[in-house]
């Protein structure tokens, strides 16, 4: 056993119960070690009962990515702490990472702990796998994993399954390590919405057309019913004429007149039905045109949004002498996030870093104290936050808090990095070209 192994041997050897905490240092030095020295893992490894491979029994060039896809940061965290591994509470994420993929390749360290989890968090898509009887049928259930988006679950199960062959398992690793890129599948939902807006617009579209057929149909009708009624009155009028003339008393007389009267208001009382009709009709017309005419406005917006993310997205995933001229550069900018979701934090930074920015983030107060936001916007360019993820107190602080230190503020549409990108895409063609320090 070699000297790294040794080490991690001496820290997790002892029952949970009676173990002592290691410091966290330690064991990032011992990872670096085994690292550099290649250190083989142990050697009695084999597979389940039912056949399938255990993460220690995998190459070791597939733990980064079953670490960092297949299991959460907070799983990855409560694991390292039932280890008592001294320092996880105030470790990085990426320190978490390190040690989750150094503890993947030694069973007795603490492997056979993360593969029960691993077990026990994607036991539906295991179940789903095991049904396989080949490759192909590996490869197909893959496939509609991607197509339906639960790629944790079935990345695990099919490294894991015995008739999961070479070419199979560097498909599914070249699949998640395209997935695993930045902004991989940011514009999935923002297209998602501009289709689902095209529809409703082609729906609203079609409802107008049928409800101005209406109209044009409920105008013909009052514009027949008009000119019969006033055919009816001239006739009327002439009947009535001549039973006047024929009336030999002025008994006769008066009573031609409210006969006469009465007709008429009930062809009045008509008309009035027809015009407040009318009116309706007109109203739902207006109405729908206005709900159009406001989707079709959302959907210019996210398409020139969409058109200007990708432009800048192809330019930040080409090589750094590719597209250099076209690529967004915020010249070190220091951009302050409120509020948005924990988990898309890590994203977030890795593209305000990609395209030479800096990176700050307050969650708006659901951890973070809100008293903390004057001193980083005092370290910050410009102030972001999305309207659809954060509270309202949190975003009136941001406006109030920026315009007393005399800071731009910028509220964006969703959390999406699309969004974010497009925001900073925008305010770095209005500012002027400068390097920002921190203070």
């Amino acid at each position: 056993m070699s000297r790294s192994s040794q080490m991690l041997a001496s820290v997790y050897d002892v029952p949970v119960a009676d173990r002592k905490t290691t410091p966290i240092a330690d064991l990032m030095t011992i990872a670096s070690r085994n690292a550099a020295s290649g250190d083989a893992t142990d050697s009695d490894a084999s597979p389940d009962q039912k056949g399938r491979l255990r993460i220690w029994d995998l190459h070791t060039s597939l733990h980064c990515s079953i670490i960092g896809t297949c299991l959460t940061q907070g799983e990855l965290h409560r694991l390292l702490r039932r280890l008592k591994v001294d320092g996880v509470d105030t470790a990085g994420d990426h320190d978490l990472h390190m040690l989750g993929v150094l503890l993947a390749a030694r069973p007795k360290e603490g492997a056979k702990l993360l593969q029960k989890m691993l077990d026990k968090r994607h036991r539906l898509a295991i179940s789903r796998f095991a049904k396989a009887k080949d490759t192909a049928e590996l490869g197909a259930l893959w496939e509609a994993a991607m197509s339906g988006g639960d790629i944790p679950g079935a990345y695990w199960a099919i490294l894991t399954h015995p008739l999961a062959a070479d070419q199979l398992t560097r498909r599914v690793f070249g699949d998640v390590h395209m997935l695993s890129h930045l902004v991989g599948a940011t514009n999935r939902a923002d297209i998602r919405r501009l289709r689902e807006l095209e529809q409703q617009n082609a729906l609203l579209v079609e409802r107008i057309d049928s409800q101005q057929q209406r109209l044009r149909a409920s105008i013909a009708e009052r514009d027949s019913t008009i000119r019969h009624l006033n055919e009816q009155l001239a006739r009327k009028l002439s009947d009535e004429r001549q039973l006047i003339a024929r009336a030999n008393d002025a008994s006769n007389f008066l009573d031609v007149i409210r006969e006469l009267e009465s007709r008429l208001d009930e062809e009045i009382a008509r008309r009035q039905s027809a015009e407040q009709n009318l009116e309706l009709v007109s109203a739902a017309y207006e109405q729908s045109a206005n709900a159009c005419r406001d989707a079709e406005g959302e959907r210019d917006a996210l398409r020139q949004e969409l058109a200007m993310v990708e432009t800048q997205l192809d330019a930040v995933l080409q090589p750094d002498d590719a597209l250099r001229s076209e690529r967004l550069d915020l010249g070190g900018m220091t951009v302050l996030y409120v509020g948005g979701r924990a988990k898309q934090v890590p994203l977030l930074r890795a593209l305000v870093e990609r395209i030479n920015g800096q990176f700050l983030h307050h969650d708006g107060g659901l951890e973070d104290n809100t008293a903390l936001l004057p001193g980083l916007l005092s370290r910050a360019t410009v102030a972001v936050f999305p309207v659809d993820c954060i509270s309202h107190n949190a975003a009136t602080s941001v406006k109030r808090y920026c315009d007393q230190a005399g800071r731009p503020y910028l509220p964006l549409r969703t959390s999406s990095l699309t969004c974010l990108l497009s925001a900073l895409t925008a305010l770095r063609q209005q500012l002027p070209s400068h390097r920002h320090t921190l203070q």
